[in-house]
């Protein structure tokens, strides 16, 4: 898994958790901390729950969206600039992935990552 980054965290999106209560809070929290120390660029922010983005790429890396439902359903809107293999993706323009619970967000950690490095790099191309 590597080192640790520590990772800063929006007081938006704490209060969204707290005021939202999502069903899935701890699987939302574990795939949030993936994204987030995935690339030092990356931020959040809340807009239609809760959205990410990269200080290197244009435009929103993908958002949590049908979060008052169990798991966690992440979508994202230009997610088919992405060429890697991702196994869990789903969609071809607007992509999205579905992770359960915790243990299945452990489990994607590293596609996850993978999503966000080959995202931030976008900008660079």
């Amino acid at each position: 898994m590597g080192p640790f980054r520590v990772v800063k965290k929006s007081a938006a999106v704490e209060r969204w958790f707290k005021t939202t209560k999502p069903p899935s809070e701890p699987a939302l929290r574990r795939v949030r901390d993936i994204i987030l120390g995935a690339d030092p660029s990356m931020r959040e922010r809340t807009q239609y729950g809760i959205t990410f983005s990269s200080t290197k790429t244009p435009g929103d890396f993908g958002a949590f969206v049908r979060y008052s439902e169990p798991g966690v359903n992440l979508r994202l809107h230009r997610g088919g600039r992405l060429n890697g293999r991702y196994p869990h993706l789903r969609g071809t323009v607007v992509r999205r992935m579905r992770i359960a619970d915790v243990t299945e967000a452990n489990a994607r950690a590293s596609e996850l990552r993978a999503m966000v490095k080959e995202w931030c790099a976008l900008a660079q191309r």
